[in-house]
């Protein structure tokens, strides 16, 4: 027993000290970061500091990843300043933590009211392609939103492409020590990240600007630094209810975008060793970490892919690094602050535009293109519409995207030409791959696939009507095998569909329908029309009562005919 224990306080202290050690790790990148992704969103940097404390130390207690860190992510930060500029304007900064407070609880409120509905399987309601293209698209906009700051520039904003003209057109007045600066930065973020990837490059970068800001005097120079930070926790900061409706669908997209990349993000680095992502639970966890943030002056937050690798790379074992995290948070408000003010305002561009790059995956893009073309359409479709119409609407264009990209695909179920090649007994789709494929004379198996229903019923009728036109059977036999579900709407087609055919001098047979789908045969009466002659428990049986019905001969398929090209 002795030695059991022994090694449970081994086993601990291992534990403890590979957390201790990722956590540590983690905050010399999280923090330089979440104050970058601060002032993308318009907000003072010490709010990215607020954002890295209470909201992690909630979702460490609540979260059912052991190792997803928390903060403030590039497409929260973008989305939450288009929300906070419409509603703050002048950028009041009282009004504006005001509103961010409102904002943040809101959007954790929303969370949580999602978990009580059980609603956790919305967020598969936006396909990886679709969240490729909005992703790109939020990339795009803030890396044209941090340029001019990287040059010294200050251009209005009229949206993606007239600002990007607006920075072409004024590039030529940048400040030349502005942008030495913030090249420097940008440049040594890039080779450290390529030579050593997840490392602790930002902390360097900032330290590194901050020396040369002591140094050099750089805001006597003309480069705009970060300026006073209060060296203090967050004060209390109460929420107006009177912005409440005001802020609610920009409160909507935020917490369908954080939701999103938290179980993304827990899934993508669980090991086979940990529990499962339990989705509702993460809405309870992200949602409470935003709301009790909101009191404490923190943006809205989400877990963050590039900080949780970080913990995951260096052996983090449970929430207890996320913890430690919060604690060099908390010494960074009470020590460090002063010595942040000195930080140029052009690093943190780099800093953005540098993390802000790999939102933009071209090779994605690629990938998707050469599997299926339709889903890349709806990855240009959800990118374009982050840069014509804004980064909000982008996520309704997104969604939308996705929806009618299911729709599409529902609307259009594939109806396969079944045939089998000589020799062999089992059924397959006619393809130009194996044209020798044939039938027995007089007789086309058709297998649909997907659920038949309103949006379908029609399309589909066309469609077995046009097959049956070009093949002119005596028996249409349809293999209902992939035909998981069938409507109200669609059972009539198929019953009129019997019909029309019978007139055709054509006889409609049914085969291989499923427990759920024979239930509602039987309830319409149909089961019945069609008698045992002609509703079959496998499309085996249904060729075998055709063969012994008359002697046939082979007829081969049509070459040159894909039916899924239709």
């Amino acid at each position: 027993m002795q030695r059991l224990n022994d090694g449970r306080a081994a086993s601990m202290g291992q534990t403890i000290r590979a957390d201790a050690i990722a956590g540590l790790t983690a905050a010399a990148v999280i923090l330089p970061k979440a104050m970058a992704y601060a002032t993308v969103a318009g907000l003072p940097v010490i709010v990215g500091i607020y954002t890295a404390f209470l909201p992690t130390i909630i979702y460490a207690f609540l979260g059912s990843s052991r190792v997803l860190s928390v903060s403030s992510t590039t497409t929260i930060a973008i989305l939450t300043a288009a929300e906070l500029q419409a509603v703050v304007p002048d950028a009041d900064p009282g009004r504006l933590l005001v509103a961010t407070a409102t904002f943040t609880a809101l959007t954790g409120l929303l969370l949580v009211l999602a978990a009580v509905l059980r609603l956790g399987f919305v967020a598969s309601f936006i396909s990886l392609p679709v969240l490729t293209g909005f992703k790109a698209g939020i990339g795009l906009v803030i890396i044209l939103d941090q340029l001019p700051k990287l040059f010294g520039l200050h251009p209005a904003k009229e949206g993606f492409f007239r600002d990007l003209l607006a920075f072409l057109q004024h590039l030529p007045e940048a400040s030349t020590n502005t942008a030495v600066v913030g090249i420097v930065a940008l440049v040594l973020l890039l080779v450290m990240e390529r030579l050593w990837p997840h490392s602790p490059a930002p902390l360097a970068v900032v330290g590194g600007a901050i020396l040369g800001s002591w140094l050099f005097n750089l805001s006597g120079q003309g480069v705009a630094i970060v300026g006073h930070i209060p060296q203090a926790l967050p004060s209390v900061t109460l929420p107006d209810p009177d912005l409440v409706l005001i802020l609610l669908p920009g409160a909507v997209g935020i917490a369908l975008m954080s939701f999103t990349e938290t179980v993304a993000a827990g899934r993508a680095f669980a090991i086979p060793a940990d529990p499962p992502i339990r989705a509702n639970r993460e809405l309870v966890a992200i949602g409470a970490a935003n709301f009790g943030g909101a009191f404490f002056g923190a943006m809205p937050a989400g877990g963050g892919t590039s900080q949780t690798a970080v913990v995951r790379a260096l052996g983090g074992r449970s929430q207890a690094a996320s913890l430690f995290t919060a604690a060099v948070s908390v010494a960074t408000m009470l020590v460090l602050a002063p010595i942040l003010g000195l930080l140029p305002q052009a690093a943190l561009s780099a800093i953005v535009i540098v993390y802000s790059v790999g939102l933009i995956q071209p090779a994605e893009f690629t990938a998707i293109r050469h599997v299926r073309r339709m889903e890349f359409r709806w990855a240009l479709a959800a990118l374009l519409g982050v840069l014509f119409f804004g980064t909000l609407q982008g996520i309704v264009v997104a969604i939308a995207a996705s929806l009618l990209g299911l729709s599409s695909q529902s609307a259009n179920p594939r109806i396969h030409v079944m045939g089998r090649s000589r020799g062999e007994a089992a059924l397959r789709p006619v393809f130009d791959s194996h044209p020798g494929d044939d039938m027995p004379e007089g007789l086309l198996v058709l297998r649909p696939e997907g659920r038949l229903f309103f949006a379908n019923e029609q399309q589909v009728a066309d469609r077995i009507r046009e097959l049956v036109h070009r093949y002119r059977p005596r028996v249409l036999l349809l293999d209902l095998s992939r035909v998981f579900d069938i409507e109200y709407s669609a059972m009539q087609m198929v019953i009129t569909s019997d019909r029309n055919l019978e007139q055709q001098g054509v006889t409609l047979w049914l085969a291989n329908l499923n427990p759920d789908v024979l239930d509602y045969v039987r309830a319409s009466g149909f089961a019945a029309q069609l008698g045992e002659t002609r509703l079959f428990d496998t499309v085996d049986a249904g060729l075998d009562r055709y063969l012994t019905g008359a002697k046939t001969r082979p007829a081969t398929m049509p070459t040159g005919f894909r039916p899924d090209d239709s």
